[in-house]
């Protein structure tokens, strides 16, 4: 009996060790919002295979029936941050009942995954953005589009899209109507998350990642003013992660 328990701890551990794991996390991460989060599992042993594994991530487990000697095995799990800002997700646990369900052996790996979890966007007005000259926008924008905010509704003139034609209101009146938007492109706008709409500094915050998203995709240049710093505005995927970034960390230090 002594020799089949030292055999099973013997093969318990190395069920166990030899193993390293890989957090794969999109480059868009939003406080409080489901996120999909891939591991890695794998195998580093020269010869000997691994069964039944649970890897516990993130308050998350998941399961491994089987991984080859030298073989990766992926997995996903939902993931949810509370707090926006820099995270690390710093250790994970492996645990298994093998080769007998009697003792579950775990043991810890150390990792060094890293992200930003950006401001949950919420709607608020373009017409709330800085512009380039500093001035608080307290005006619809000048110009007008398809994309922006509705601005007024007037009576259709045979020249706008179809998309714009206000079907409920038009019901109700002998013309048709349209709303009318403000224009998203054009001139570059910098914000301000001091001078943005909101109650609190997290409000603003979610306010500033909201324009940053829609007018950048709009191909609006957009920059920000962090005090005495000013980021120039751009209308690339790359500037726009980095301005998402910059509204992550602002006031964590």
């Amino acid at each position: 009996m002594l020799g089949f328990m030292a055999v099973s701890g013997i093969l318990g551990w190395s069920n166990i060790r030899g193993l390293s794991v890989q957090v794969d996390l999109p480059d868009e991460i939003y406080c409080g919002r489901d996120t999909l989060i891939t591991v890695r599992l794998t195998n580093t042993k020269r010869i000997i295979p691994s069964f039944l594994l649970r890897l516990n991530i993130c308050g998350k487990s998941t399961d491994f029936t089987f991984i080859n000697h030298r073989a990766t095995e992926t997995d996903s799990f939902i993931q949810s941050f509370a707090e926006r800002g820099m995270q690390t997700i710093a250790l994970a646990e492996i645990c298994s009942p093998f080769p007998v369900n009697f003792f579950i052996r775990c043991n810890r790996l150390h990792l060094d995954g890293h992200c930003v979890i950006f401001p949950a966007p919420l709607y608020c007005s373009a017409a709330a953005a800085v512009d380039k000259t500093g001035k608080v926008g307290a005006a619809p924008l000048s110009s007008k589009g398809y994309e922006g905010d509705v601005v007024k509704i007037v009576d259709y003139s045979g020249g706008e899209p179809l998309k714009m034609i206000h079907w409920r209101l038009s019901a109700k009146h002998e013309i048709l109507k349209v709303k009318e938007m403000a224009g998203t492109a054009g001139e570059p706008v910098i914000l301000d998350p001091q001078l943005l709409p909101g109650a609190s500094l997290e409000a603003r915050l979610a306010c500033g990642a909201f324009l940053v998203n829609r007018l950048i995709r709009a191909n609006r240049p957009v920059g920000l003013k962090l005090g005495e710093e000013i980021i120039a505005p751009a209308a690339s995927r790359s500037h726009r992660l980095r301005l998402l970034t910059e509204l992550a960390v602002y006031g964590k230090d």
